[in-house]
């Protein structure tokens, strides 16, 4: 039958990248069948072709396709089969994931019998429209679609297909402060099997299993899939690259022992008949544990990703950030994949394009973070349960952020095995744990900020002499038996002097001086009880469990950050930058911005002038021969800081507890040509020397800080 030239459009594209070609179009082969009857219902036969045409496409969306075939004048439509005819569509719309349909009818020649409409729909490159028409044939019981393969796309014939082609999108970076890599493009190698080169088949796979430190069950599973043929390459485990003696830098493995191992290991593997190895493209983090916690890592969505995210542009073979920088910046660093359908002829001949949707690889994201300051930090901590925080006391950027004992997220691309995953999760020092955002018992790094709200609440008076009480002191017997203790004694006790000596009992009697009401609002008016304004999700500030501070024995303790006085080691930075800003606390940021100027978050914070007192003290904690941190001083700049210690106890009379150790450092000067703020915590530094022990790992990290920016 002769049918009227159809009119059709479709957006069109330029597609360069390599592709992957994914077949959707199923020529549908026709054999000749029996017609099949349709017959209708006395309300179906009173359907207009119209009415009958947006039934027919209505099916479309909700996969109806044997609904869709009862409406054919099959002999007209090529007795094309049930089976084929569900074939054909389903393969192609389903392939191209077509939906939110929308069709409008826009004609009807009665004396032709068709029916000429507008049709268009969102596919995975892109929306489509176009017009058509489509031919009905009047019989006993109404109207019948005569169906053909333009009816899917204009210009589709019977031996065409439709084709996809897929650009994936490359996942963004993640750089350092001056472009030093993050997170990026690596190579590991990929062990994998030929089934039919395999020899005693149970023993090689047993072996295999044993030095990929896997079980025998899960190659086995691998190995039975569907498509897998003898010839096949079969992945079954990505290990890191090894090349001689050597691993690539971003495995982060000593290159002596490790790397001599992980050789051997390979050479095993490629001694079995049937194993192969060849290099694959992975995530790799070049720092591995040193920003594992700050970094975070990726791995392949899930079934249950994949529908929460329906419609962002994530496939099977998606990654998705798991923590970290990875999961905080997933949107920018997914991109997006490029797609282009279109039909081709029977010889593979590119006919027509139907959409295209240019791929969007994903952005880099460039932090304040300075990698070879993070790694110093790692390098002296490694073996510490601890947390730092590093920033640039003008400009709120964060320079480092650390939690050790860490773990390598390298190994998350890797592939973890079970016993690895129980041995991170049952570890005691608790690896996987993000210290650097958990909130600690300050100890004596609290006491600037007490004396801060004393100066500013015009209730203490820097020169004020509290008397000499000895080693011990309680206000009064109400006390009973509890008192608060010191380790030296001086004369004056002014406030200079209570920093340089860290004296308890001064910062008790001045937080009752205070006033719990006016400590408290205080407190929080400098972030206490409040979010961090940052990037990464912190936990808050607190300075009471309950809604105040209730007895005067916790207002004392709170005095020199103990009671129940909780700190996060970046809020306590913000806090100490007041002292350097004429009392104004900068904003931490954690986004990388050539030449953008600092922000502050609490303005004001403390008066001008108490802040200059607080400097003055804290410089001199650091220069004075008696202060606690004289072992930080240095000839070539000006440092200030205080040290702290904090008892963890289960009660007052444990003896047993164990101790956080402290040490908040900064260049006191801002002409200082690379100014730096940091605050360490350690736990359990009761046998090691308490801050003592903190000072002299932060004193080694300023050493690497300052020699590697000479220059500069």
């Amino acid at each position: 039958m002769r049918r009227t030239e159809r009119r059709r459009r479709s957006r069109r594209g330029d597609s360069r990248s390599r592709t992957t070609v994914i077949m959707i179009g199923i020529f549908a082969v026709g054999a000749a069948a029996a017609a099949t009857a349709v017959f209708y219902s006395r309300r179906d036969t009173l359907l207009s072709p119209e009415e009958l045409l947006v039934q027919y496409m209505e099916y479309i969306p909700e996969k109806e396709y044997e609904q869709m075939y009862t409406m054919l004048n099959t002999e007209a439509s090529g007795n094309i089969s049930q089976e084929d005819f569900i074939q054909r569509n389903s393969a192609i719309y389903e392939g191209i994931e077509m939906q939110n349909m929308e069709v409008e009818v826009t004609a009807y020649d009665k004396e032709r019998g068709t029916v000429a409409y507008e049709m268009s729909f969102d596919t995975t490159a892109g929306r489509i429209q176009f017009e058509n028409e489509a031919f009905f044939m009047k019989g006993e019981e109404g109207y019948q679609l005569v169906w053909e393969d333009a009816l899917i796309f204009p210009g589709l014939g019977p031996a065409d297909k439709v084709r996809i082609t897929v650009v994936p999108a490359e996942r963004g970076e993640i750089l350092d402060r001056n472009g030093q890599l993050l997170a990026g493009k690596g190579i590991a190698t990929s062990v994998g099997i030929v089934p039919g080169k395999l020899e005693n088949r149970k023993e090689a796979i047993q072996s295999i299993a044993e030095l990929l430190e896997t079980d025998p069950e899960s190659i086995e599973k691998k190995l039975s899939a569907k498509w897998v043929k003898d010839d096949y390459f079969v992945p079954i485990q990505t290990i890191p690259k090894a090349k001689g003696m050597e691993l690539m830098d971003f495995m982060s493995l000593e290159p002596d022992e490790e790397a001599e191992s992980e050789r051997e290991r390979q050479e095993k593997l490629l001694a079995i008949p049937g194993v192969m190895l060849s290099d694959t493209e992975v995530r790799a983090y070049p720092l591995g544990a040193a920003a594992a916690h700050l970094v975070g890592y990726v791995q392949s969505v899930t079934a249950e990703e994949l529908e929460k995210h329906a419609g962002e542009g994530y496939t099977a073979e998606s990654v998705i950030g798991r923590s970290g920088m990875e999961a905080l910046f997933e949107k920018e660093l997914k991109g997006r994949n490029g797609c282009r359908i279109f039909i081709v002829d029977s010889e593979g001949q590119e006919k027509e394009e139907l959409a295209v949707l240019p791929v969007q690889h994903g952005q880099a994201v460039q932090l304040t973070i300075d990698a070879e300051l993070q790694t110093a930090f790692y390098e002296q901590f490694r073996e510490e349960k601890s947390c730092s925080a590093a920033m640039n006391p003008y400009t709120g950027e964060v320079l480092a952020l650390i939690s050790t004992p860490s773990y390598d997220n390298n190994d998350f691309i890797m592939g973890l095995s079970g016993g690895q995953w129980a041995a991170l999760n049952e570890d005691e020092n608790q690896p996987l744990y993000n210290r650097f955002r958990q909130v600690w018992c300050p100890g004596s790094t609290f006491k600037p900020v007490t004396a801060a709200v004393g100066l500013d609440a015009g209730v203490m008076d820097p020169l004020e002499d509290y008397g000499n009480e000895g080693l011990s002191w309680q206000k009064d017997s109400s006390w009973g038996s509890y008192y608060v203790t010191t380790l030296h004694a001086y004369e004056p006790v002014i406030l200079e002097n209570a920093l340089i000596y860290s004296d308890n009992i001064y910062f008790a009697k001045a937080a009752l001086k205070i006033g719990a009401q006016e400590l408290g609002n205080a407190l929080q008016e400098i972030g206490f009880s409040q979010e961090l304004p940052f990037e990464i999700r912190m936990a808050s500030s607190q300075y009471s469990n309950t809604e105040g501070i209730d007895t005067e024995i916790q207002l004392a303790d709170s005095g020199y950050g103990q009671g129940q006085i909780l700190v996060n080691p970046l809020h306590m930075a913000c806090i100490y930058s007041a002292f350097c800003n004429e009392g104004n606390m900068v904003k931490p940021y954690l986004v990388y911005e050539q030449g953008k100027e600092g922000e502050y978050w609490i303005p004001a914070a403390f008066h001008t002038d108490t802040a200059a007192i607080i400097l003055d003290g804290l410089t001199k904690v650091v220069n004075d021969p008696n202060g606690t941190a004289y072992m930080a001083q240095r000839d070539d700049l000006l440092l200030a800081g205080k040290t702290g210690t904090a008892e963890i106890k289960a009660s007052k009379d444990d003896t047993s507890g164990t101790e956080l150790g402290w040490f908040a450092v900064f260049t006191a000067e801002e002409s200082t040509r690379r100014p730096i703020l940091i605050v360490s915590m350690v736990e359990d530094v009761k046998e090691k020397g308490g801050s003592s022990h903190v000072v002299r790992k932060d004193c080694l990290v300023l050493e690497t800080w300052f020699r590697e920016n000479e220059g500069s």
